[in-house]
């Protein structure tokens, strides 16, 4: 059959698509072994050229999905339908069923060049109960469209994950300013302790609750605070005549 293959130079063999043609930064995408070897020498290179040119790593490994994408932190399954004629239906879909309680991110891409194979799916889709995105169906026209859209969903699932988790480091280390600003306010109004003093404390002693279980002992032996301070601060934690008294600058 004519798949309408985009001008690419064959491989003289499936084999030339091998994990050592592809070195890139974006991820890896794993290949299942037996779909490779059913597919058309012009589509293998196709994807070879496709994935190099987005800085992915290809492996070709015996998976249950045709595709696993990991980048970003994130693995993406794919299941790539590229020829729903004569397909058993019943198979299909008890296939992808067991890969959606697999993998968390799981779509099916079908090639559907004809009107009556789209219908033919959707015929099928309502037949086996297939809930609405549960997996997310993706119909393509044609293989090499198929592959791009693998790729760019594939992608764009990784950089919202790397967005994701950048966010985070930066609302965690706001956080942790925050928090260091109000340890050092606590702690520089202990009359006699400035910010010296309290960074001193925070890196030898820690929390404010482990400073105020401190005797002046401990305070003395563990940090190269004054003994005067030192008993300033057991004071200012332990006796309430002190830490109640009106302080004058």
């Amino acid at each position: 059959m004519n798949r309408g293959f985009r001008d690419s130079t064959p491989f003289s063999n499936s084999a030339s698509l091998s994990t050592s043609s592809l070195a890139g930064s974006n991820g890896v995408c794993m290949m299942r072994s037996t779909w490779r070897d059913e597919q058309h020498p012009s589509f293998l290179n196709f994807i070879s050229c496709f994935l190099k040119e987005n800085s992915f790593r290809l492996n070709i490994v015996p998976i249950a999905p045709d595709f696993i994408f990991n980048c970003g932190g994130l693995s993406v399954a794919f299941m790539f339908l590229t020829n729903w004629d004569g397909v058993d239906t019943e198979s299909f879909y008890r296939k992808v069923q067991k890969l959606k309680e697999q993998f968390a991110n799981f779509y099916v891409v079908i090639t559907l060049p004809t009107k009556e194979q789209n219908d033919s799916l959707i015929h099928s889709y309502i037949k086996y109960g297939v809930r609405l995105g549960r997996p997310t169906f993706v119909p393509v026209r044609d293989l090499e469209m198929g592959f791009e859209k693998i790729v760019k969903i594939a992608h764009a699932r990784g950089a919202c994950k790397r967005q994701d988790a950048l966010a985070k480091i930066k609302a965690e280390k706001e956080k942790s300013v925050q928090a260091m600003e109000i340890y050092l306010q606590v702690v520089t109004s202990i009359p006699g302790v400035d910010s010296h003093g309290a960074n001193v404390l925070n890196q030898t002693i820690g929390s404010i609750e482990a400073i105020a279980k401190s005797s002046k002992e401990y305070l003395l032996e563990t940090t190269d605070l004054s003994p005067t301070t030192a008993e300033t601060i057991t004071r200012f934690f332990r006796d309430p005549k002190f830490y109640l008294a009106p302080k004058i600058d």
